[in-house]
């Protein structure tokens, strides 16, 4: 019994090796094929394909726009959208200049009433006190000299007052009185003698100067109406 099932196992062994690879197809007998002979005879010269890569800079998984839809700021062709009142191909670009205190902002409204109506604008922009851990005033330049080779040796940091509080030295400028009272007494305890904390400017409103959308024309045209009235400042891209 032993014999007949081994011999059982290798003819059964050995018709499926003949099923496997397609040796009974003559009789009708095989595995089904996988293969789809009649798509690659449908297919025309693919050894001439290739895959290109992206344009640079160009993501390669953004739909293509529908026609007649244009981007933001382009124009039929493609040329950059004009500014309010220029050329065509024009990019407009925003400007500003500041700040201004209260009387230099007047001078420039009346300056910026030759440029065409809301073209330009004024934004208040809040301005805090400043206070100054001060020493002086000296009697000359001389004792200012004597003041700084002292604290030089006290390793300590200095600089001008401005011209309101001059002669003397500015030891730091804070942006509340409290700052500046915490910054005296560790100066004091560094062996800084006859310091005093005084307010440096008082709460007080200023103004940014803003034109929104410029050409290049029109940026011209503005610098020279307002030229007088920048107080030196000069229009900078916001």
């Amino acid at each position: 019994m032993l014999r007949l099932a081994v011999v059982l196992l290798l003819l059964a062994n050995a018709g499926y090796y003949a099923w496997a690879h397609g040796l009974l197809q003559g009789w009708g007998l095989g595995p089904v094929s996988q293969s789809e002979p009649q798509r690659l005879e449908q297919q025309i010269q693919p050894q001439n394909l290739r895959l290109l890569p992206a344009e640079d800079g160009e993501p390669d998984n953004i739909p293509a726009r529908p026609a007649g839809e244009r981007a933001y700021g382009e124009g039929t062709n493609g040329e950059r959208a004009a500014a309010p009142g220029g050329a065509p191909g024009q990019s407009a670009v925003c400007l500003q200049a500041g700040t201004f205190d209260a009387r230099q902002a007047e001078a420039l409204r009346q300056a910026a009433a030759q440029l065409p109506a809301g073209s330009w604008r004024l934004d208040p922009i809040p301005v805090s006190g400043r206070w100054m851990v001060y020493l002086g005033r000296f009697a000359d330049e001389e004792a200012v000299a004597r003041k700084r080779a002292e604290l030089r040796a006290l390793k300590i940091d200095y600089d001008r007052p401005g011209a309101a509080l001059e002669p003397g030295l500015s030891l730091g400028r804070y942006s509340t009185a409290e700052g500046a009272q915490r910054a005296l007494a560790q100066l004091s305890e560094q062996g800084v003698r006859r310091a005093r904390v005084v307010q440096e400017r008082g709460d007080a409103p200023a103004y940014l100067l803003r034109l929104p959308a410029v050409s290049d024309a029109q940026r011209a045209e503005a610098e020279a109406a307002l030229r007088p009235a920048l107080a030196g400042k000069a229009l900078r891209p916001c």
